[in-house]
């Protein structure tokens, strides 16, 4: 999904998956942060893809958050300048 008005686009990611505990949500976004503690680098994921995603969102002055999707998954929203 998009918007867009004349200052900013918004654009909105969703899944179907099993979705993110409310707990887990503020730090998805932090570095190295892993819902699932027992998964180590072999199996997949080191924790640092979302903070890539913030931090290249915030460079160019957008906002990113992530949000339960109605019905389970999950809902990555960001907005970039125009």
């Amino acid at each position: 999904m998009v918007h867009e008005n004349n200052q900013m686009y918004e654009f909105s990611v969703s899944d179907n998956g099993p979705g993110v505990e409310p707990q887990h949500l503020e730090h998805l976004f932090e570095r190295f942060y892993r819902v699932d503690k027992g998964r180590s680098r072999k199996l997949g994921g080191t924790g640092l893809g979302l903070a890539i995603v913030k931090n290249a969102v915030t460079v160019h002055g957008g906002t990113v958050a992530a949000l339960p999707t109605p019905g389970g998954g999950l809902t990555v929203r960001f907005t970039l300048q125009a």
